[in-house]
C-alpha cells in the first residue's frame, strides 16, 4: 500500500503541471490590463507603461510562464498585484472559512441524502421511493446561483429570519453566528444531498439484490439490522467515490455560494481578482484548490483499502484481487 500512495503523488504531479498551464493560458486571455485597472481612469499612458513594467506585463508570455512556474517550484506563488501581499497569505485568510462553509454543508448533505437515499432503497417502488428521486432531481438541476437568491429573499427579505449576507463572528455570539451560516450551507448543500441520495439508493439496490441479503434475512434478522450492517457496509465503497468529489466540487462551487452571501472565503477571493484583473489571484487560489481535488482523491483511494480489503493495489486500475 505504501508503494501505490507513493506512485499515487508521482502520477498526480503531472496533472497539476497542467492545470498550471491551463490557468496561466486562461488568465491571460481574460479582457482589461491589471495596471489600467488599478490606476484608474484618470491615470495616464506614461504611469501605466511604467507598472506593467514594473509588474512584469511587458516581458513575452512564456518568460511569465517560466518565472511563475520556477516561482511553483520553490514553492512561491506570488505577490497580489492589488492587496501587495502574498497570494500564500490572501489564501490562509480565506481558506478557513470556505472550510467551514463546505464541512457544514457537506454534514447537512451527508446526513439527509444518504438517509434519504437507504430509505428509498428500502422501500423501492412506492410513493416514498418515487417522492425522494423527484425531489433529488430536482436538487441536481437547481442552480445555486437561483436557490440563494430565492433563500435570501424568502427567509431574509420576507421572513427576516436570517442574515443575507456576511460571516458574522463568534464574538457575537454563537447563535448570530450559526444563523448567518446556515442559509449558504443549505444552498451549497443542495446538489451534494441529491447527489448522495441518488446514488446511496443505486448502490442499495444493487446490494439488496445480492444472495447473502436473502440469507441474513431467512436468518430473522431485523430489517434494520440487514440494511445498516449487511447492505450499507457493503454498498459504500460508491458512495466514498462521491464524497471525495463532493468535497473537491463544494470548493469550486463556494465560488458562487460566497459572492451570493458576501462570504470572505477563497470563492469571494477569485471572484474579486477576476475583477480586479488579479492574475497572480487567480492562478494561486486556483492551483491551491486542484492541489485540494487531487489530494483528496488521493484519500478517497486509501479509504477503498480500509472499507473493502479486497482493492488490489498492485494494479494501476484498482481491480480486486
Amino acid at each position: 500500500m505504501g508503494k501505490y500512495i507513493i506512485r499515487r503523488i508521482f502520477d498526480l504531479l503531472p496533472t497539476i503541471f497542467v492545470v498550471a498551464i491551463i490557468v496561466f493560458i486562461v488568465t491571460r486571455m481574460i479582457p482589461g490590463d491589471p495596471a489600467s485597472v488599478m490606476l484608474g481612469p484618470q491615470a495616464s499612458v506614461e504611469d501605466i507603461e511604467a507598472l506593467r513594467q514594473k509588474l512584469g506585463l511587458n516581458e513575452p508570455l512564456y518568460m511569465q510562464f517560466l518565472q511563475y512556474f520556477g516561482n511553483l517550484l520553490q514553492g512561491n506563488l506570488g505577490v497580489s498585484y492589488t492587496y501587495n501581499e502574498p497570494i500564500m497569505s490572501l489564501i490562509m485568510e480565506r481558506f478557513p472559512n470556505t472550510v467551514i462553509l463546505a464541512i457544514s454543508s457537506l454534514i447537512i448533505a451527508v446526513i439527509i441524502g444518504i438517509p434519504a437515499g437507504i430509505i428509498s432503497a428500502s422501500k423501492q417502488n412506492s410513493l416514498l421511493d418515487y417522492s425522494v428521486m423527484l425531489v433529488s432531481l430536482i436538487g441536481v438541476s437547481m442552480p445555486i446561483f437561483w436557490l440563494g437568491v430565492m433563500l435570501v429573499l424568502y427567509f431574509s427579505v420576507n421572513l427576516g429570519w436570517f442574515p443575507a449576507t456576511g460571516m458574522g463572528t463568534l464574538e457575537e455570539g454563537f447563535i448570530p453566528y450559526i444563523k448567518h451560516l446556515i442559509l449558504p450551507s443549505v444552498t451549497l448543500a443542495t446538489i451534494p444531498m441529491a447527489t448522495f441520495a441518488r446514488i446511496t439508493r443505486s448502490s442499495m439496490l444493487e446490494v439488496i439484490s445480492h444472495d447473502y441479503i436473502k440469507t441474513a434475512r431467512s436468518k430473522g434478522l431485523s430489517e434494520f439490522w440487514v440494511i445498516c450492517k449487511h447492505a450499507f457496509k457493503n454498498a459504500l465503497t460508491p458512495i466514498l467515490t462521491v464524497l471525495g468529489m463532493q468535497i473537491s466540487m463544494m470548493l469550486g462551487g463556494a465560488v458562487l455560494t460566497e459572492t451570493i452571501f458576501s462570504w470572505p472565503g477563497m470563492g469571494r477571493l477569485i471572484v474579486d481578482a477576476i475583477d480586479k484583473r488579479d492574475f497572480v489571484v487567480v492562478q494561486g487560489t486556483v492551483l491551491f484548490i486542484a492541489v485540494i481535488f487531487v489530494v483528496v482523491n488521493l484519500l478517497v483511494d486509501i479509504l477503498y483499502k480500509v472499507v473493502n480489503p479486497r482493492v488490489n493495489y498492485q494494479s494501476n486500475k484498482g481491480g480486486m484481487k
